[in-house]
């Protein structure tokens, strides 16, 4: 029997030099024991789950739960006085499904197509800043933040002057070793940003995701809090994610120029889909897990987890199962990746993915096209990471061509 002294803890290190790698620990774990126990900041033990199969299977399986409000639940850090304010995201169906209901129309495929040349025009309007500008920069800021932050605020129907203000506290959100009060404080700062922005498009509507929301409140289907805590879900996973996978995926690219040659040199739709697909697998940014907390006993993985015990869905390990991914290690643009499970499975999974992919296609399609001798500024290993947060990316990219 494995002793308490054998439970590694979680987050597990990444080996150096492989910033683009889940841990070997998980990988080990994935061979050995899919199934096993983990240790987490508050000495909590959850069960880590390693396996495609086995993650597929219980994030579609009503036996768990993603409130993470119940006991037993494995929590990635101290919650927020007050609830963490990042609404249906974390709670389960029904009330899960009534609230994701009312912001579904928005990240339709067919409604998202529809923004493919306002997608395009953002993408082609920041290129042109970037040749114009002096080099090299930091590829974070100048672009790979700006492009989704300015989708998202055209969806929401929020300023984006106020970038500045979401996007700090967004980092301090999901940031792992943030304080709690620090954490409660972000959000707090963002719920009432939200909140006068509901009240305004009661006064003035428009066509947008917030007025849509304000409508539903003065239809009593919503209080303004869960208006405001909706607000806030979309816009931190509206930009943080799709951020980080533009800069961290151009310098996987770049790391590999025979992959970015295949992107660079062709018009070809499907491939730039199915790039977008791989990259998602292979770099899997949510490096905290799916949590959840089961609520029966379930047999799986030759273990019992018992009710009211927290599991983990390792996604970024998953997305490397040989019996799944053969050879997953290898960045290969031309694989079939669609199974991967970057946005999850079952009824929690990513509502805004077509949004994501959409702008994915456009930037890879265009940045590498537009400036063909795009390169580093400075040496992988001074690039720093993002290990402690909950969304993996780099804090800044410096390139030049």
């Amino acid at each position: 029997m494995t002793t308490t002294a054998e439970i590694p803890e979680f987050p597990m290190p990444r080996a150096a030099g492989c910033p683009f790698d889940p841990p070997p620990a998980a990988r080990a774990l994935q061979e050995q024991a899919p199934l096993a126990r983990v240790r987490l900041w508050d000495g909590s033990t959850p069960w880590l789950v390693t396996r495609y199969a086995d993650q597929r299977a219980l994030l579609a399986d009503p036996r768990v739960s993603a409130d993470v409000t119940r006991p037993g639940y494995p929590s990635p850090a101290p919650l927020p006085k007050g609830g963490t304010g990042i609404g249906f995201i974390l709670m389960d169906n029904p009330e899960h499904a009534r609230l994701r209901k009312m912001v579904t129309a928005p990240f339709t495929i067919r409604r998202v197509a529809a923004m493919r040349p306002a997608v395009q025009k953002i993408v082609d309007d920041l290129i042109d800043e970037l040749l114009a500008g002096p080099k090299p920069v930091d590829l974070v800021e100048a672009f790979a933040l700006p492009v989704p932050s300015l989708v998202i605020c055209e969806l929401l129907g929020v300023p984006y002057a106020d970038h500045g203000f979401f996007q700090d506290n967004s980092k301090v959100i999901i940031r792992r070793d943030a304080r709690p009060e620090e954490r409660a404080a972000g959000h707090q700062a963002l719920i009432g940003y939200l909140d006068r922005l509901v009240g305004e498009k009661l006064e003035h509507p428009a066509d947008d995701v917030l007025s849509g929301l304000a409508t539903r409140v003065a239809a009593g289907e919503l209080t303004r809090v869960e208006a405001a805590q909706m607000g806030v879900l979309l816009l931190i996973a509206g930009h943080e994610t799709t951020a980080n996978m533009i800069a961290l995926g151009t310098l996987a690219l770049l790391e590999h120029p025979d992959q970015l040659a295949l992107l660079r040199e062709s018009d070809d739709p499907a491939l730039v889909a199915s790039a977008v697909e791989e990259l998602l697998r292979y770099l899997n940014i949510t490096h905290n897990g799916r949590r959840r907390v089961a609520l029966e006993d379930i047999e799986i993985a030759g273990e019992t987890v018992r009710a009211g015990e927290g599991l983990i869905m390792a996604n970024d390990i998953a997305n490397r199962d040989p019996e799944i991914f053969p050879g997953g290690d290898r960045l290969d643009l031309t694989r079939d990746a669609h199974r991967h499970v970057a946005f999850g499975f079952g009824v929690h999974q990513c509502l805004g993915q077509p949004l994501a992919r959409l702008e994915l296609q456009v930037v890879y399609s265009t940045l590498y096209r537009r400036i063909p001798t795009l390169a580093p500024a400075t040496e992988i290993g001074k690039i720093p990471f993002k290990h402690d947060g909950s969304v993996y990316g780099v804090y800044e990219l410096p390139v030049t061509w």
